[in-house]
């Protein structure tokens, strides 16, 4: 039996919808910026932290496609300078201010501010303002391993056609690749939103689908091979093979229930999927450990609800003010908050640092005694978490990738390095689900949203009768205005619009926006059957045309290199 206890994964989700020139505040660019500062540049300084110290920090990073599109581009650069200096010149005000009132200790914090977001002017400039870079040259020197997703986001169970999930699969691995300058061979499902193969029936009534794809055939298509899945797919999940004998074996379904002591249906081993019943693993599907992960993201004993930590809610001012109070108590109002103490954390991070470490390693240590062998621990959250929600958390994600690398006990990888590691000896069947509200759709297909699921299906059936029944590939216009289309469909498309509509959090914002795209994919599909039956139109358009065609290539100015093959079947 090995001496150590097991291996520890952690995973981190990074994404935002597009909203460059879409807006600023108190919804768009701002929270790109804010992610962007709080975020991704503290987690790429955690990263270079870790090696300072003579640690190898390893962690599995997803990047969207729509992220990563939007954090290459000049907008962004230019307008997050912008931001940065607006927050050290907000810092200075306020020390101003609080010195006017003879308030030493907000004098202090406003100081504190200052300094933090100069330093990460400093750390921005230092990267040639290209933060994808900077995650790709550390995942080049085995840091961290980039996982890339599908193009916006989209919530693949719910799409009506597989050409359009391979589209979106297709256009996120083009576009993962033409930015980092590699193809991530890791996956983040949107929602961790999993459909097996099979007859699949729509949210609203638009006709029962026979023989869907499975997701898992679908990203291995791509050059995929693992992705991730809510803990309870894998725990519901159905025995198909397994590895035995220098061979594979086909077993019954409840071969899980009769050797539990195989590591079937455990968190804490990566399985094999293949849901329609063809043989061997199409990809390896990674869960998340829920008991390791509550620790963290859990409203009632997370460590980020502790009363020292900084309040995310409470702002000296409306608009982009910065926080000076802590959390003080979870049901304490945000009038009686306590200013911050910054000298308070670093005590109360070393306990919740120490509390995690020990939970994984109980928890790898429980595995190995039921089972016989090491198991991983997979935690995975949304970047956003550490920094933006949690302003310490990129101190916490330090801290615990200094402990495990001096624990013998634990080894710390990527989820690319445990699979070239350990082979994965079972295949099971998913169920249907996510990482949403109850484990299932609910939150993207409901009476509030299921209105944009009618519109989003017509799109799909006119762009893949465009495309089918239009000859682009002679037609150089008709080509572009079908490519500016595809744009539309796939930004139209990201699960974020009925998730902010569902949860209350910026609804105007989401109808908007879907309802901006939905126009323009109409406009400019409706211009490429003109323009088929006349060659000479696009040079006719009338004054209305041509502004929403500007329109489009002014507010939608990523993906750059639209391919119609990605939705031919």
């Amino acid at each position: 039996m090995s001496e150590t206890l097991g291996s520890f994964c952690l995973v981190l989700h990074g994404h935002l919808p597009y909203v460059l020139r879409h807006g600023t505040w108190p919804h768009g660019e701002d929270w790109l910026y804010e992610a962007a500062a709080e975020t991704y540049l503290p987690i790429l300084a955690m990263l270079d932290e870790c090696v300072y110290f003579k640690a190898v920090p390893k962690i599995t990073m997803g990047l969207t496609p729509v992220l990563l599109e939007q954090l290459n581009h000049e907008v962004f650069k230019t307008g997050f300078i912008h931001y940065l200096e607006d927050r050290i010149e907000r810092a200075r005000k306020d020390q101003v201010e609080f010195k006017e009132v003879d308030n030493g200790h907000m004098k202090y914090l406003a100081e504190r501010w200052e300094a933090f977001y100069k330093k990460l002017l400093e750390q921005f400039e230092s990267y040639d303002r290209d933060i994808p870079a900077a995650f790709a040259e550390r995942a080049k020197k085995g840091y961290c391993e980039i996982l890339t997703s599908n193009a916006t986001h989209a919530y693949m169970p719910l799409l009506y056609e597989d050409a359009s999930i391979r589209a979106q699969i297709r256009a996120g691995v083009a576009s993962s690749e033409r930015i980092l300058g590699f193809k991530p061979t890791g996956m983040w499902l949107p929602e961790c939103a999993y459909r097996p193969s099979g007859d699949w029936n729509p949210p609203i009534g638009w006709g029962r689908k026979q023989g869907r794809i499975g997701v898992e055939h679908l990203v291995a298509d791509e050059g995929v091979d693992h992705f991730f899945v809510e803990s309870h797919l894998i725990e519901g999940s159905r025995s198909e093979q397994v590895y035995n004998d220098g061979k594979w074996w086909k077993v019954d379904w409840d071969e899980a229930r009769k050797y539990p002591n195989r590591g079937w249906r455990s968190v804490n081993e990566p399985h094999g999927v293949n849901s329609d019943g063809t043989g061997l693993a199409a990809a390896a599907a990674f869960a998340r450990d829920q008991a390791v992960c509550e620790q963290v993201w859990s409203g009632a004993i997370g460590y980020p609800a502790d009363g020292v930590y900084l309040e995310f809610h409470k702002a000296w001012s409306p608009k982009r003010g910065l926080r000076y109070w802590k959390i003080t108590g979870n049901k304490v109002d945000l009038g009686d908050k306590h200013l911050y103490v910054p000298d308070d954390v670093p005590g109360k991070m070393h306990e919740h640092v120490s509390h995690f470490v020990n939970t994984i390693k109980d928890r790898l240590r429980k595995y190995r005694d039921e089972v016989g062998r090491p198991g991983v621990v997979v935690t995975s959250f949304d970047a956003e978490l550490f920094g933006h929600w949690w302003f310490e958390g990129p101190q916490f994600l330090r801290d615990v990738m200094l402990s495990l690398n001096s624990d013998p006990e634990v080894t710390v990888c990527t989820t690319r390095e445990y699979l070239d590691t350990h082979m994965v000896d079972k295949v099971v069947a998913l169920p249907e689900g996510s990482w949403g509200e109850e484990g299932d759709h609910r939150v993207w297909t409901n009476d509030q949203v299921n209105w944009m699921w009618d519109i989003e299906y017509r799109c799909e059936s006119t762009f893949g009768k465009l495309t089918g029944e239009l000859d682009w590939r002679k037609n150089e216009q008709v080509k572009e205005l079908l490519e500016k289309a595809g744009r539309e469909l796939l930004l139209l498309q990201a699960s974020d619009w009925p998730f902010v509509i569902r949860r209350g959090q910026a609804v105007d914002y989401g109808i908007k926006r879907f309802m901006q795209h939905v126009s323009r994919f109409e406009v400019l599909t409706a211009l490429a059957e003109k323009v088929a039956e006349n060659s000479e139109y696009l040079g006719q358009l009338n004054e209305v045309e041509r502004f929403e065609v500007q329109d489009a290539d002014i507010h939608d100015v990523i993906f750059p290199e639209i391919d119609l093959n990605w939705w031919n079947m």
